[in-house]
């Protein structure tokens, strides 16, 4: 097979795709005939192809996919008017100390935010798909260890954790949210063809603006947030 055939394969199956594919799934289509780096290749390959068209093939946690590109939104928005999930400001913050901080335990997060965590929060990411328990610690009452999946990955757009902000590390814990905030205010829905509804969530927060290791002043600003809502942002 001829790498115009191979990478026409490729092309098609992951236009079709309505789901990230990995390459140990890809080299299904050629009978394993073709290795993982060979396949790596096409695929770079492929990328540079689209590279002038309104889509783009990308590499998340999960696999490859085509998805829309940033400037496409605008155009996009007017098949898809329905406003992209909010979630509250206390979500969002325990979200990013999880993302920075795993595996961390509800414990773990209050000592950083400075106040309780509402249950309903941390069963709103993990019903979003984001958050998990990867294990319990070997502590009084064996306290849940979260961490986040490979569907937050994607959903940001990223392959792995190391593609998150790097933060400074005399940085607050208030200023996680920050950095979080920096890498998804960019999300763009990723459409697939016959995909109806975005593939990539855009997550829109608010954050904590608090002065390096001010718990406190953390915690006032935090305090009145801690409500759970709906994804439309509506209170529980």
């Amino acid at each position: 097979m001829n790498t115009a055939d191979a990478k026409r394969i490729l092309e098609t199956a992951l236009i079709c795709s309505q789901q990230p594919m990995p390459v140990r799934e890809l080299r299904v289509l050629f009978n394993d005939e073709l290795g993982a780096d060979t396949l790596k290749t096409l695929l770079r390959d492929l990328q540079d192809d689209w590279a002038q068209r309104g889509v783009e093939l990308v590499c998340v946690a999960s696999g490859w996919r085509f998805q829309s590109r940033p400037e496409m939104r605008e155009y996009l928005d007017r098949l898809h008017p329905e406003k992209p999930p909010k979630y509250t400001r206390a979500t969002l913050e325990t979200l990013a100390i999880i993302a920075y901080r795993q595996p961390v335990t509800r414990g773990d997060m209050e000592d950083i935010r400075g106040v309780t965590i509402n249950s309903l929060i941390i069963k709103q990411l993990e019903d979003r798909g984001w958050v998990e328990v990867i294990g319990h610690r070997e502590a009084v009452g064996r306290p849940a260890l979260f961490a986040t999946t490979r569907q937050f990955l994607d959903d940001l757009g990223i392959e792995s954790l190391d593609q998150l902000p790097v933060l400074d590390s005399a940085a607050s814990e208030a200023r996680l949210v920050e950095a979080l905030h920096r890498q998804t205010e960019g999300l763009q829905p990723a459409l697939s063809v016959g995909d109806a509804q975005p593939a990539v969530v855009e997550i829109e927060l608010g954050f904590t603006d608090a002065p390096p290791r001010d718990m406190p002043a953390m915690a006032e600003a935090a305090a009145g947030d801690d409500e759970p809502s709906t994804p439309d942002g509506t209170p529980i």
